[in-house]
């Protein structure tokens, strides 16, 4: 009896030596040794539901772009994009800004689920055609790049009132405007977005004349695309 046991003992571990060590064989070379169905189940860190605060909705707006197209909110919808105050005229900050709103572009040209409305707040110099040529001096890519225009009372009301982005006329001032030069990061829902400052409070909008405004902006942007 004492035989046969050790005669099945010693079947039962040439089975498993057969059909299960080159598996984990294979695993190891891989560096998969430690995923199972059910860790693999939990995908990625990545994917998972970002810790942005939601802010509030994007106030609506319907302007032209510098093709002369009409965009507003639902031009975005299903869309991350990012939303910027500025005129074509500034001599002073949105240099800055066009070098680091080009960047976050570059860093995601390849997704058609990112954009970003650049909003003038010069309307009555900036028409389409002067907000196309300044695209194209700047190098401005991207299918979903608006510069947009409009009406200057409608377009002051979305910044102070809907963003509570300032923008004003100064004329003692170079240029004449003076805008914040902060950048609003607005989700596939239409939704303002912001991380959180280092005592949990949200900083609601991200510095787009500074390398770590710009650096968390692209990380959250990420964040927001692979909800």
């Amino acid at each position: 009896m004492k035989n046969k046991s050790y005669i099945g003992m010693a079947f039962v571990i040439l089975v498993f030596g057969i059909f299960f060590i080159p598996k984990i064989v294979e695993r190891i070379k891989n560096n998969d040794v430690v995923k199972g169905d059910r860790l693999n189940s939990i995908g990625d860190v990545s994917t998972a539901k970002s810790d942005l605060m939601t802010i509030g909705p994007v106030p609506k707006f319907s302007l032209t772009n510098q093709e002369n197209k009409t965009i507003t909110n639902d031009t975005y919808k299903g869309k991350v994009y990012v939303v910027e105050f500025f005129f074509s005229t500034c001599p002073t900050i949105c240099p800055i800004m066009n070098r680091n709103m080009k960047f976050i572009q570059e860093s995601f040209a390849s997704n058609t689920n990112f954009g970003i409305a650049s909003i003038t707040i010069n309307p009555e110099n900036d028409t389409p055609e002067v907000l196309k040529k300044h695209a194209e001096d700047i190098q401005a890519k991207g299918i979903n790049w608006n510069f947009l225009t409009g009406d200057k009372a409608t377009i002051f009301d979305i910044a102070n009132k809907g963003f509570n982005l300032y923008a004003g006329e100064n004329k003692n001032v170079n240029g004449g405007f003076e805008h914040s030069g902060l950048f609003a990061l607005i989700d596939k829902e239409g939704n303002i977005r912001s991380r959180k400052d280092d005592f949990g409070n949200p900083i609601i909008y991200y510095d787009g004349l500074k390398e770590e405004g710009v650096k968390q902006l692209k990380q959250d942007i990420t964040k927001l695309l692979a909800e």
